[in-house]
């Protein structure tokens, strides 16, 4: 498999398909929206977003299976699966704000091999395959080299589960808020993940996300310098469950404020 020329193919795939997603953005209305779950939103423009990725994947590589969030198939015995989020900040989205994205990866059983996210509204395609660096519009990129607390900027990212994660939110933005460079909240964890990767922040913490949510993104922002763990230090935040990701040079100190606060409930 010649990731470099697959990696290529998906690219073009995903600013093709932020072009439909900025052209439905600018005549949007939001009595096409449903509600999956409390404040968990899609319309038709996830969905056929989802279809137009999906139908061409298949033709790049028939092989693999699928995990896109709309429900376009599972993994179950192939090698290789697609792991698709068609519209990454749907909220965003339905209310004409940025960011919202394409997010793209291929995996096998072990690990990552490629990752996409094309930020519509900005025009920036980011993407790595296994082994290369990272790269922004065909520009290499790679995470800042903050090392100070006071001076990290830090995203946030709130679960649609509010009852469940609200006691260690509250408590970690308590923890931060004056003890760092700053707090964002963007709502959308493939680009923040990029952005990362670009130097623009310092570190992100969220759980109860999807696969779709931060496979690829993930991989860039490792293919950048940067680091992705659970909220205990390991390996097992592929899932999206947990998800710490920082420039690296910071992680393990605030790795430090994540375990201290984690008795208030997220495990």
């Amino acid at each position: 498999m010649q990731l470099e020329r697959l990696t290529e193919e998906v690219c073009r795939l995903a600013v093709e398909t932020g072009a439909f997603l900025r052209e439905e953005c600018s005549h949007f209305r939001r009595e096409n929206v449903i509600e999956k779950n409390a404040h968990d939103y899609v319309s038709y423009v996830d969905k056929e977003s989802e279809r137009r990725i999906v139908s061409r994947l298949r033709e790049l590589c028939p092989e693999a299976g699928f995990i896109a969030e709309e429900g376009s198939g599972s993994l179950t015995t192939e090698t290789y699966c697609w792991v698709v989020d068609p519209l990454d900040g749907t909220t965003n989205f339905i209310h004409g704000n940025a960011p919202f994205c394409v997010s793209i990866a291929l995996r096998n059983r072990e690990e990552i091999l490629l990752g996409v996210v094309y930020e519509v509204c900005r025009n920036e395609c980011f993407y790595a395959w296994k082994g290369s660096p990272a790269y922004l519009n065909g520009k290499e990129i790679q995470v800042s080299q903050v090392s100070d607390l006071d001076q990290a900027f830090i995203e946030l990212g709130f679960p649609y589960d509010a009852e469940r994660f609200r006691p260690f939110i509250v408590r970690l933005i308590e923890r931060l808020y004056g003890n760092v460079g700053g707090l964002r909240l963007m709502g959308s964890a493939a680009v923040e993940l990029c952005y990362i990767a670009a130097g623009r922040f310092e570190a992100r913490f969220e759980g109860l996300l999807g696969p779709w949510d931060i496979a690829a993104g993930s991989l860039i922002l490792q293919q950048a310098g940067g680091k992705v763990t659970d909220f205990s230090g390991g390996n097992d935040f592929y899932s999206g469950h947990q998800v710490f990701a920082s420039n690296g040079i910071i992680h393990d100190e605030l790795l430090k404020i994540i375990q201290e606060l984690k008795k208030y409930g997220i495990e």
